[in-house]
C-alpha cells in the first residue's frame, strides 16, 4: 500500500520515490538498465516497438549506422575521435545489458528469483552499471542532473557481497548490541563503498575544464540519523566534487539540532545560480556551505 502510513505518519510513496513531478506526484525508479540504457541513448516509442527493433538489430547503433557515418564526413579529425569514443561506450554498456539478460534468461538458478531479465543478481554490478550510464549521460550533456537511489526503504534484501548474509532493515534494527552493530556496519560500508566508483568514474573523465568530477556536485545522503529507532534527526549528508569551485571541499559541518535538511539544498541551490529560489521543502533558511 503506497498511499498510506508506512512510517511517522508518511506516505509509502517516500520508501519508492526521492523526485517527484509535483508536491502529490512521486516519479518512480528506474531499477531495469535496460530501461535508463533506452530512455536516454534509444529511439521512442513503446517497449514493444523497442524490443522489436532489438530483436531486428544486434545493437541500438545500427539503427543509426549511416547517419554516423554521414556525420563522421563532415568534421574534422577531432571530432571523428569524440564521436567514435561516444560510440564506444555507448556500445560497451550496450554489452554489458545484453550479457546480463542473456544471463537472466538462461535458466541457471538466480540470487534474485523476483528480478526481471536485465536486473543483474550482484548489488555492485547493478550500481555500477547504472553508475556508467549515470556518467556518459553528463559526458554527452543528455542530462545535467540525475537522483539516484540505492534501493528501496525498509528493503529486506540481503546483500552477501558485505561478508553479512542478513537482510538490510532486519539488520538495521541491532538493538545496541555490539555484535549486531559490527554486523549492520559491514552492510552500511559495502553500500556506501560503492559510491567511490562513481566518484573514480567521473574523475577520470574528462570535462572542456578538468574533469567532469571538477564540474559536478554530488550530494550522498540518508533518510534516517539512527535506523534501530527509526530516527530521522541529524541525517548524515555528504558534499563532493568541486562543483566549479562553487563550494569549499574538505570540511566537517555539524548542523545545530532542528536544522532541516532542506537548508543543505537551498544553499546548494544558490550555489548553482538558483538564487531566485526563497525557500526549498521544508527549509529555513540556508545553511553555509
Amino acid at each position: 500500500d503506497k498511499g498510506g502510513g508506512c512510517d511517522y505518519n508518511y506516505s509509502c510513496s517516500y520508501t519508492d520515490s526521492i523526485s517527484w513531478s509535483s508536491p502529490t506526484t512521486p516519479l518512480p525508479m528506474i531499477r531495469s538498465p535496460r530501461a535508463a540504457f533506452d530512455l536516454l541513448f534509444g529511439a521512442g516509442g513503446t517497449e514493444e516497438e523497442r524490443a522489436l527493433r532489438r530483436r531486428t538489430h544486434s545493437s541500438i547503433l545500427d539503427w543509426v549506422a549511416r547517419e554516423v557515418a554521414y556525420l563522421k564526413r563532415e568534421v574534422g579529425a577531432l571530432d571523428r575521435q569524440r564521436i567514435d569514443r561516444y560510440l564506444d561506450s555507448v556500445r560497451e554498456i550496450e554489452r554489458r545489458i545484453q550479457l546480463i539478460e542473456a544471463r537472466n534468461s538462461s535458466g541457471e538458478p538466480r540470487e534474485l528469483p523476483g528480478a526481471p531479465p536485465g536486473v543483474p543478481d550482484s548489488f555492485s554490478e547493478h550500481m555500477q552499471l547504472m553508475f556508467d550510464l549515470q556518467v556518459l549521460a553528463f559526458e554527452t550533456d543528455i542530462t545535467r542532473v540525475t537522483s539516484f537511489k540505492t534501493g528501496r526503504d525498509a528493503s529486506n534484501r540481503p546483500f552477501p557481497e558485505s561478508g553479512s548474509d542478513r537482510g538490510f532493515h532486519p539488520a538495521s534494527h541491532h538493538g545496541g548490541k555490539e555484535e549486531n552493530i559490527l554486523e549492520f556496519n559491514k552492510i552500511c560500508q559495502f553500500r556506501v563503498g560503492q559510491l567511490a566508483y562513481f566518484i573514480e568514474r567521473l574523475k577520470a573523465t574528462a570535462d572542456e575544464e578538468g574533469s567532469l568530477l571538477d564540474n559536478t556536485v554530488v550530494l550522498w545522503g540518508s533518510p534516517m540519523g539512527d535506523a534501530n529507532l527509526h530516527n530521522h534527526r541529524r541525517c548524515p549528508l555528504v558534499l563532493l566534487g568541486g562543483g566549479n569551485d562553487v563550494f569549499e571541499t574538505g570540511v566537517h559541518y555539524k548542523a545545530p539540532d532542528g536544522t532541516p535538511m532542506a537548508n543543505v539544498f537551498l544553499s546548494l541551490l544558490h550555489g548553482l545560480g538558483h538564487d531566485d529560489m526563497r525557500s526549498f521543502g521544508d527549509s529555513t533558511g540556508e545553511f553555509l556551505l
